[in-house]
């Protein structure tokens, strides 16, 4: 299938530069950029707005693969890219500039291309609880949309950007439910200290104040890949998009075996239990654990890093599982290496990185 995004002509259209995108599922996009101007802000003006976050390099959402053609990459944080996957060909979209024609793998389908424009709703903040040190639990509701009713329909391990109330900026975070006609999104946010939606969060925030929601945006998620185990490792708040995918995994009744490791650095930190407790009750063959790295004396479980367990667990296991990582970049990178060490294949690997934006 091939589709081709169209925008009106602009300035130097005559110099603007193709770029053909195909998809995982093989729908090829098609739209020209023009010079100066980034393969995601060319594809956005065209009305496709691919999955990204930041758009300033550092964040790593907005990742691809060049597989033809000339182009200049922009200064992006090596947490977002890291050298080793910039020299496999490897890209950030938001710091792409084409100097010819550009052909371009997504990592993704294109069903999580948004054509027409980032969705924008009004929500109403409904409860909002400390969860753990420096962790909270922000749930939202949204208000009746003319065009998405009321509900909220998105895809297990997709997030929100939340703006900050009185500014224009936007932060991204995952969510933690599954998609609802309801409207209801539920988030777990790590406060950071000096952060503008943290101070928002800490020292405006109530129940009953609106703000405005973006999304749902984001290409990660759960793939189809018949009954192969499923295992899930989360760092911190990574914690939200996998909790999202195991929900998901109970309300359809999934046959896949699935474990999940959930590492912390302290037992302060450790939050989502109930949660987590709720799936295994409801999901047949579903388990998990949590990891704490620098455990106390009363500490009765696993102590240790979520990469060190998956290497115990993979040493063990003779069927090798999709794994699905998020968390932050150190704790994502060790994971990835650890199951690639134990042999599973790169491409079985899905990780998505928490970068403070």
């Amino acid at each position: 299938m091939t589709s081709t995004a169209e925008s009106a002509p602009a300035a130097g259209t005559a110099e603007a530069r193709p770029v053909s995108m195909v998809t995982a599922d093989g729908e090829r996009l098609e739209f020209p950029c023009a010079p100066g101007q980034s393969v995601l802000e060319a594809a956005a003006a065209a009305g496709a707005a691919l999955p990204a976050s930041c758009r300033q390099g550092t964040c790593g959402s907005c990742h691809a693969s060049v597989t033809g053609g000339a182009f200049d990459h922009g200064p992006c944080s090596p947490m977002a890219l890291p050298p080793e996957r910039r020299e496999q060909g490897e890209v950030l979209l938001c710091r792409t500039y084409p100097q010819g024609p550009l052909s371009v793998a997504l990592p993704y389908e294109s069903s999580r291309i948004l054509y027409g424009g980032i969705p924008r709703r009004e929500a109403v903040i409904t409860a909002l609880e400390t969860v753990a040190r420096e962790t909270v639990r922000l749930e939202l509701q949204l208000e009746p949309d003319e065009e998405a009713g009321s509900g909220c329909q998105f895809e297990p391990g997709q997030f929100m950007e939340l703006e900050v109330p009185g500014t224009d900026a936007k932060r991204a975070y995952s969510l933690a439910n599954t998609g609802n006609w309801e409207g209801r999104l539920e988030f777990f946010i790590r406060l950071r200290p000096g952060g503008l939606f943290s101070t928002y969060l800490q020292e405006r925030a109530r129940p009953g104040e609106r703000l405005t929601a973006h999304g749902p945006q984001g290409a990660f998620g759960l793939r189809e890949t018949g009954l192969r185990p499923r295992w899930f490792v989360a760092g911190g708040t990574g914690l939200a998009p996998l909790l999202s995918m195991v929900r998901h995994m109970a309300e359809w009744q999934e046959p896949q075996p699935a474990r999940l490791l959930f590492g912390v650095n302290e037992e302060a930190d450790v939050f989502g239990l109930a949660e987590l407790d709720a799936v295994a009750a409801e999901l047949p063959g579903f388990r998990y654990e949590v990891c704490v790295w620098r455990p106390g004396p009363s500490w009765q479980g696993q102590a240790g890093t979520p990469a060190d367990r998956v290497a115990e667990l993979l040493a063990a296991t003779a069927e090798k599982p999709d794994i699905y990582v998020c968390g932050p970049p150190p704790m994502v990178d060790a994971v990835a290496q650890a199951a690639l060490t134990a042999g599973v294949p790169e491409e079985r690997v899905i990780r998505e990185r928490f970068l403070p934006t």
